[in-house]
């Protein structure tokens, strides 16, 4: 879990190096009430929630491999 500009590490259990790449680009962006649908994270039918991918290829390239994060903004 990323609080602004804190990653939370007693609420996950992992963190990749790779993904923050693309994550935190975004997570600050949406943070602050910036829309996903605007800016092509999302579907206009899904407004809540921004996607991104991981940049890491994956086979045969890398040992790692491709995912896609649903992010959402949580209400404290």
């Amino acid at each position: 879990m990323i609080d602004d500009p804190r990653i939370l590490l007693d609420r996950t259990d992992a963190l990749c190096t790779h993904a923050l790449l693309t994550l935190l680009h975004y997570v600050t962006i949406l943070e602050h009430d910036w829309c996903p649908v605007k800016l092509g994270l999302t579907k206009p039918e899904d407004p809540d929630h921004a996607y991104m991918q991981c940049v890491d290829l994956g086979k045969p390239y890398t040992e790692g491999g491709t995912v896609i994060f649903e992010c959402r903004r949580v209400e404290r």
